[in-house]
């Protein structure tokens, strides 16, 4: 196939079986693409163009690492300047510098932290017609998803790799959005079991015995958890569950679980372990 500076990385892992590991020895900040959950988030948005202003080299190491592998390489493309392709909302448009709020979360995950109160508390502290810019190194699309049935209106730009602002709206006054229980959980907290007693958990267990997957994502930076599980329960057989091992609640993925029709038990063991059981009824 042809290549370019705009050709994404996903489409070169798909087309050559060798192209991961071309890639990986241009650059050492490539060996993430070996995880396949990180592989998976970043290589379908990513262009040669703009992994290579990540990996600190340039398109043309890329082109020549790939070309003996078959590929045909088209230098007369120019690189796009890339960002998530959503159109700029009007409200962000017209918003005065007074109206900008900003929120970078980005030393909070890499200290292994939930910014969620952070994030949550600064929602919360909008006033209508304030915007708040969330700087991260990747997309929140769960938060986009959990804010914008909260009524919040949206909109993410990659400004460079590793670096997207996501900009949250609140035209008129909106109910405060909880941490400690969600919009989301406050009225299915006692039918799903947030936290189940010791006698429903270990009845759940047992129910599943011999039917149980289990993955443990507590060793992975955000978002790969939530990405880990959802890959997981796309191969899990009707009749089993899916045993999770995590440090925390995953309050994002709560809500996607109650629109698959999916239904969980969670077992806060202590403060840095939880564990979540999947199943459908």
């Amino acid at each position: 196939m042809t290549i370019n500076a705009n050709t994404k990385i996903a489409v070169l892992l798909k087309q050559h079986p060798g192209a991961l590991e071309a890639i990986v020895h241009i650059s050492p900040k490539f060996n993430k693409l070996r995880n396949p959950i990180l592989r998976k988030v970043i290589a379908g948005r990513t262009s040669i163009s703009m992994a290579s202003k990540l990996g600190g080299c340039s398109p043309e190491d890329f082109f020549n690492a790939l070309e003996p592998l078959g590929f045909e390489v088209d230098r007369t493309v120019a690189a796009h300047n890339e960002i998530i392709d959503e159109a700029m909302p009007q409200y962000l448009q017209q918003a005065a510098p007074e109206q900008m709020r900003e929120l970078d979360v980005r030393d909070i995950i890499e200290s292994g932290k939930d910014p969620l109160n952070n994030i949550l508390e600064s929602v919360n502290n909008l006033q209508p017609g304030e915007v708040l810019n969330i700087i991260n190194s990747f997309e929140p699309t769960p938060l986009r998803q959990l804010l914008g049935k909260r009524g919040f209106e949206s909109y993410a730009s990659m400004k460079e790799p590793g670096l997207v602002y996501t900009y949250f709206y609140k035209k008129e006054k909106q109910d405060t959005v909880h941490a400690a229980t969600p919009p989301f959980l406050q009225s299915v907290a006692d039918t799903t079991g947030r936290n189940a007693a010791p006698a429903d958990w270990e009845q759940m267990l047992n129910r599943f015995q011999d039917r149980l997957n289990t993955i443990d994502v507590r060793e992975l930076s955000m978002p790969q958890p939530m990405h880990a599980i959802l890959e997981a329960l796309e191969t899990l057989p009707p009749q089993k569950a899916l045993l999770v091992h995590h440090k925390r609640i995953p309050v994002f993925l709560l809500p996607e679980l109650e629109e698959r029709k999916l239904s969980y038990r969670i077992k806060e063991m202590d403060a840095d372990r939880v564990e979540l059981l999947i199943y459908r009824d």
